[in-house]
């Protein structure tokens, strides 16, 4: 090997340090005194329990500060906020429902009053419907009350969070917005009509926000989780667990809040630096749709 390709080597390795100097250093932020780096901000909303959870505790790991959102068991939500301080990170709990507007300016005001800014929003929170209805015979309340949290409450909590985040933005940091769907975005599911056109809808409200804050720098995901083991699939397992073992997808097994965690924390540390409005499936291979 002779000269020029080895100091092409070592441009190159000088390259990749620094920006995983800048990764790092965009996920600590030292006060003007100096002292010890503080913990960046994350408001993980329905991270109460199941893929919230899992992704609040992915984050502990990497010591983050977690915005625990809850609609209804508090009770609940202390134990994953205890859970993310006994692993290293920090947390304070949040509460409303994000179906009404005046209950997601306060979350929004909660977190910013406690820790002065939010370094990274995960639109977690979701509903099914109460009832698993033919598409023929789907309630108008139950409907709207579906699309009302998860398409129309996770886009203004978007855009109020993203205006804080870009009057708030220091050099020191990237703020960043992870929206976690599901493979009911793409998948027809007909007795879950409304969580299906919630899920499509929340795909493009990713490229929509990727688009418009591109400018100031701050990148949007998509996480698209397949069939995950938590309380929401648990009524229908014993239908999952036969697709497992027909290997209706490729890496045949449940998959769990923790492979979410990880995907979004992937995204938190700033691993794609030239990415945007991307989907980031974790599903076990469900999206490659093999025969």
């Amino acid at each position: 090997m002779d000269d020029h390709t080895l100091s092409l080597f070592d441009d190159t390795a000088a390259q990749a340090n620094a920006g995983s100097a800048r990764r790092r250093s965009a996920r600590k932020r030292v006060p003007p005194e100096g002292g010890a780096p503080e913990m960046p901000v994350a408001l993980v909303t329905g991270a109460s329990r199941g893929i919230g959870r899992g992704i609040a505790m992915a984050l502990a790991a990497e010591r983050w500060r977690v915005a625990v959102h809850y609609v209804r068991d508090a009770e609940a939500a202390e134990d994953t906020a205890a859970a993310v301080r006994a692993a290293g990170g920090d947390a304070l709990v949040v509460q409303g429902d994000l179906g009404v507007a005046e209950d997601r300016d306060r979350v929004v005001d909660s977190v910013l009053e406690a820790a002065g800014r939010i370094d990274l929003l995960v639109d977690n929170a979701g509903i099914a419907p109460p009832v698993r209805a033919d598409l023929l015979e789907v309630a108008e309340a139950d409907w709207d009350r579906v699309l009302d949290v998860n398409l129309k409450g996770t886009f203004f909590l978007t855009q109020r969070v993203a205006r804080e985040m870009i009057s708030r933005r220091t050099p020191e940091t990237t703020p960043r917005i992870v929206v976690v769907t599901s493979i009911s975005a793409d998948t027809a599911s007909t007795a879950r009509g409304a969580y299906c056109v919630s899920k499509a809808g929340l795909s493009m409200v990713v490229r929509l926000f990727a688009a418009r804050l591109a400018e100031h720098g701050i990148p949007v995901h998509e996480v698209r989780p397949g069939v995950i083991e938590t309380d929401m699939t648990a009524p229908v397992r014993a239908r999952y667990d036969a697709m497992v073992e027909q290997r209706a997808w490729p890496i045949a097994r449940w998959g769990t809040a923790e492979d979410v965690g990880k995907a979004v924390a992937a995204l938190a540390r700033g691993d794609f630096p030239f990415s945007t409005g991307d989907i980031l499936h974790v599903d076990g291979g469900f999206h490659l749709r093999t025969l």
